[in-house]
């Protein structure tokens, strides 16, 4: 007798052991099973200008830059997550501003890229149910000295990311939220992201390919402590022999123009969402 899969909840594979736990979903499959997120998490940004005609060839259908070719690299180092009964993991991320202009919707906001992790659990919820473009590395924990702070991202010993930032003084946690934007009429606000699953046998074809928004629920609250200052980053060039499943993503922010640094910024925030109201744009 085939198994029955309950209504109104999450399933990933394997379907049959049951509803999967993760962010969104407890254990037996109750949705918004952790209403209080406690984590603390530190991240560390670095932001430049580019040339928009090297981002342009990597926006998807309906994806057009909006505003300033500015590109965003962030590293998110979090602990004590409720999801992970209390464990961590660390994120980092590439993201460019863009609007969507689809046949019903309209968004703007940042377009995610990428998004390396260094654990496997997130990177399958987040693709499968989600539809974020994440992959795995490895992202040890930031090393602070000399007044220097020093992040590194690499794939089985080859390491493709070097981030420093330098000059690093404390501001107003007020002034880390953006002034609201002015909305224009229906337009959705919110990250970004192009969802993908091929389809088995038909290689070429899609079973999903769809533009994804992580709405904004408003402003979000300033961070518990905040610093500006200056930062550099470098995508190091990659044989196919160094990293055979990615090199083609770092090469080509290897290849970015960086015509000049935009500051840096380091955030300790403690709270973040599961992003249960995570949508379809079209």
């Amino acid at each position: 007798m085939p198994y029955p899969l309950k209504p109104r909840t999450m399933y990933m594979m394997p379907t049959h052991f049951g509803p999967m736990s993760g962010p969104r979903q407890g254990p037996g499959g109750a949705l918004g099973a952790f209403p209080l997120d406690r984590r603390r998490s530190r991240s560390v940004s670095v932001r430049f200008l580019t040339d928009p005609g090297q981002l342009e060839p990597f926006l998807p259908p309906g994806f057009a830059l909006h505003g300033e070719p500015v590109v965003e690299v962030s590293a998110t180092y979090m602990t004590g997550i409720d999801w992970l009964a209390g464990r961590g993991y660390n994120v980092l991320g590439v993201k460019v501003p863009v609007v969507f202009e689809g046949k019903k919707d309209r968004a703007e906001g940042p377009f995610l890229m990428v998004l390396w992790e260094n654990l496997a659990d997130p990177i399958l919820t987040g693709r499968e149910q989600l539809g974020i473009a994440k992959v795995w590395c490895e992202l040890p924990e930031p090393v602070e000295y000399g007044g220097e702070t020093r992040c590194t991202a690499s794939w089985m010993g080859f390491r493709f990311l070097d981030m420093t930032l330098r000059d690093m003084e404390e501001a107003d946690p007020a002034t880390a939220v953006p002034a609201p934007v002015q909305r224009r009429d229906n337009t959705l606000r919110g990250l970004l992201h192009y969802k993908y699953v091929p389809r088995t046998g038909d290689w070429g074809e899609a079973d999903a390919a769809y533009a994804v928004l992580s709405p904004e629920a408003g402003p979000p609250p300033p961070p518990e402590t905040f610093y500006r200052g200056e930062g550099e980053v470098a995508f190091h060039c990659a044989r196919w022999e160094d990293l055979p499943t990615q090199y083609m993503i770092v090469n080509a922010l290897h290849e970015l123009e960086i015509k000049e640094y935009c500051g840096a910024t380091i955030q300790h925030r403690v709270g973040g969402g599961d992003l249960i109201g995570q949508r379809i744009v079209a």
